[in-house]
């Protein structure tokens, strides 16, 4: 994924160009970095914690006092090794030392997010492109279109998740640089796109 500075490069080299980018650097943080949508839909995701690189995330856990904490920086969580989910604060240095090892760099600072009870295979990804929402099948759940009413992104991906008593919950809003179409095939992602973008 692009960082911050990465992402203003090619936004800049494509204007030295003479194109005009379809997202801009702004929006693509918007939705990129977990700090800036999370205070936009609080209620319809997991508590959160944002916390500077370089505090002592130990104590702040402590103080927390929560049964579980899941461990991200602003972009993404730890899917290796041991990874992002955990339930004492002392084992969150090896959880820190290993998201530096393998992505080189924290990326903004550390998110903290308060573990829910998911179902397992429940989750599903949704675009919304000019604020309507799109899904890869005919389920949309309607937390999803009142993501679309709050974020005001051009374009970005929302993924949900049921819990346990059947409430649906955003668990992740991205930029849109997926690693994994989630029930999308390439013709449906490229259909949404044509109906946005050569109108």
């Amino acid at each position: 994924m692009l960082s911050a500075a990465e992402y203003g490069s090619l936004v800049s080299f494509l204007v030295q160009a003479g194109a005009r980018p379809v997202i801009s650097a702004e929006d693509y943080l918007a939705s990129h970095h977990l700090p800036n949508w999370y205070p936009l839909i609080f209620d319809l995701t997991p508590e959160t914690r944002v916390f500077p690189s370089d505090c002592d995330l130990e104590t702040e856990l402590r103080a927390l006092a929560w049964p579980e904490y899941f461990i991200k920086d602003y972009v993404k969580s730890l899917k290796t090794s041991v990874g992002s989910r955990i339930s004492k604060p002392e084992q969150v240095s090896a959880v820190v030392a290993d998201m530096q090892r393998f992505r080189g760099v924290i990326e903004g600072g550390f998110c903290v997010r308060r573990v829910e009870s998911f179902l397992p295979d429940t989750e599903r990804r949704y675009f919304v492109l000019d604020g309507v929402a799109h899904a890869a099948s005919d389920d949309m759940p309607p937390i999803v279109h009142e993501c679309a009413k709050r974020l005001r992104s051009r374009f970005y991906s929302v993924d949900v998740v049921r819990r346990t008593d059947g409430q649906h919950r955003i668990v992740e809003v991205g930029d849109g640089q997926v690693s994994d179409s989630v029930g999308w095939t390439p013709k449906q992602f490229a259909a949404i796109l044509a109906e946005h973008f050569l109108r």
